[in-house]
């Protein structure tokens, strides 16, 4: 991996989950659950076809929230607070992260598709709270997700961020996509690679990457 390929980054866009911890900590798992529960009760259906529709709007929408907006007009503010009350429990510091994301020169942000609450209550539980210029959740995107590329021109716009100086960290692929096109630099974060046009580097390991950046 050439670091020479980052020598002219200045802004580091990190996405949250599966991304800042690993998925062994299983934070998305609750959040389904509360998810489908959720959506059980907003629409009356049982669980099964709660999941079902979980699944759909995630797939035809970005997330889970867009398909309920778009479909039922559902008020995303509750939503969101009730889903991400969740055990962090799974979550434990990472020094050696917060140090090599401390060393990036320039402006970093967390973008994420959750709410920004949500996401300092896991920068906490990770000890990387304070690292960060900016954290952005769906909400400053009028709530639409990644990977929309007006959700990205929003936030991107709101921070200020100059995506030709700019990269992006991300566990799911078609996240990057927008991204790639925006001219940034795109780096898949994640188990297992998924080779794509889009997709510029890939890690198993974000603090390992990101010390072959600051040396």
């Amino acid at each position: 991996m050439p670091a020479a390929d980052f020598d002219h980054v200045r802004a580091w866009v990190f996405d949250l989950d599966n991304t800042l911890y690993h998925p062994s900590a299983r934070l998305f798992d609750q959040i389904e659950v509360r998810m489908v529960a959720y959506v059980m009760d907003a629409l009356g259906v049982d669980r099964a076809e709660a999941n079902r529709l979980r699944v759909h709007y995630w797939r035809t929408h970005g997330t889970t929230l867009a398909g309920l907006m778009r479909e039922h007009d559902l008020d995303p503010d509750p939503y969101l607070v009730d889903v991400h009350d969740i055990s962090f429990d799974g979550l434990s510091p990472d020094p050696t992260l917060a140090a090599h994301i401390r060393a990036l020169p320039g402006r970093r942000i967390v973008y994420t598709n959750g709410s920004a609450p949500y996401a300092e209550r896991v920068l906490a539980a990770r000890g990387l709270s304070g690292l960060f210029d900016a954290v952005y959740g769906v909400e400053h995107a009028s709530y639409r997700p990644k990977p929309e590329p007006d959700a990205f021109d929003q936030v991107f716009a709101r921070d200020g961020l100059d995506p030709s100086v700019g990269a992006m960290f991300e566990d799911e692929p078609r996240n990057l996509a927008a991204p790639h096109a925006m001219g940034m630099k795109t780096v898949h974060v994640a188990p297992d690679p998924i080779p794509q046009d889009h997709i510029h580097h890939h890690t198993d390991d974000l603090a390992r990457f990101l010390s072959r950046l600051v040396g």
